[in-house]
């Protein structure tokens, strides 16, 4: 596997707290943010990328500056969150490359898009400390992935050659007719080999889904070597992502991408009821995971 470059890791380093794990505030959901702000289809489609873009801003300035990164869409939250001055100098921008939503294969397979032109220049144009990319794996099933690690291999390529920072996120999901239960059983097996898949195509960090167990986050690390590797919230309750992230950390992971969890119930299309709910109930969830995250640091 092949090392951070200097730019890299130094790009590492600013989406990394003072302890030297990643603490990184993810808002770059668009279609989702839409659903927790208003409830019927219509509602939502109402809700322009201004609004988004406002919501966005709040929650960087809420949480982003007791962490050491955010982590945006190129469309809502760029370059406003630099040039209006909401981003505070010392913390860090990931700037998300994936589209909202995903294309189907016949098969049922899930198609992953980027946004257009955004490349590894245009991130840097924009301020980046480095992007976000996520992808869609099955990796039990190789013709399912065909698309989406072709796309990733691309985007690798072209970040190595501007020598920026590219974090590597992948989601698994259920096939057509697959049965939850079957699925659920499967999930640590899934994410074990997505992590392998994004490994050997020269991933240099990593944003996963909590691999289940503790043997399975184990297995994740000494899979992974050298490459650090994130615990992402997946919109679970807070409660339930603290245990996550207590098991993660307490078997090698380098830190948290965390998003829904921390403000999925802070944030309203009324400005002031969001920037309450984030300070007495997201920035508090916050400072509950930088102390678990802290049990486990040793600088």
């Amino acid at each position: 596997m092949p090392a951070m470059t200097t730019a890299e890791r130094r790009g590492y380093q600013q989406i990394c707290g003072d302890d030297g794990a990643m603490m990184v505030i993810a808002c770059d959901q668009r279609g989702g943010m839409r659903t927790l702000l208003a409830k019927t289809p219509e509602e939502q489609a109402r809700i322009g990328n201004d609004i988004l873009g406002l919501t966005k801003m709040d929650i960087t300035a809420y949480l982003a500056r007791h962490a050491g990164c955010v982590l945006v869409d190129p469309i809502c939250a760029v370059p406003g969150l630099v040039d209006e001055g909401v981003l505070h100098r010392s913390t860090g921008l990931l700037i998300g490359l994936d589209a909202s939503g995903f294309d189907l294969a016949p098969e049922g397979y899930r198609i992953s898009n980027m946004v257009a032109g955004i490349t590894a220049r245009r991130v840097r144009e924009l301020g980046g400390t480095g992007a976000k990319i996520m992808i869609y794996l099955r990796s039990d099933t190789p013709a399912a992935n065909t698309a989406n690690m072709a796309t990733l291999r691309d985007v690798i390529a072209d970040f190595a050659a501007e020598d920026l920072l590219l974090v590597v996120e992948f989601l698994t999901y259920a096939l057509p007719d697959e049965a939850p239960e079957a699925y659920a059983a499967k999930s640590p097996e899934l994410i074990e080999g997505g992590s392998k898949l994004c490994l050997d195509a020269g991933s240099k960090v990593l944003k996963i889904p909590y691999p289940g167990t503790p043997q399975a986050c184990a297995n994740i690390t000494a899979m992974c070597g050298d490459v650090p590797w994130a615990v992402l919230s997946a919109g679970v309750d807070h409660a339930t992502f603290l245990g996550q992230v207590e098991t993660s950390m307490a078997n090698g992971a380098s830190g948290v991408i965390a998003g829904r969890s921390l403000w999925k119930d802070c944030i309203s299309l009324d400005r002031a009821v969001t920037k309450a709910r984030l300070e007495t109930i997201a920035v508090p969830r916050l400072r509950e995971i930088q102390a678990v995250i802290a049990r486990h640091c040793v600088r």
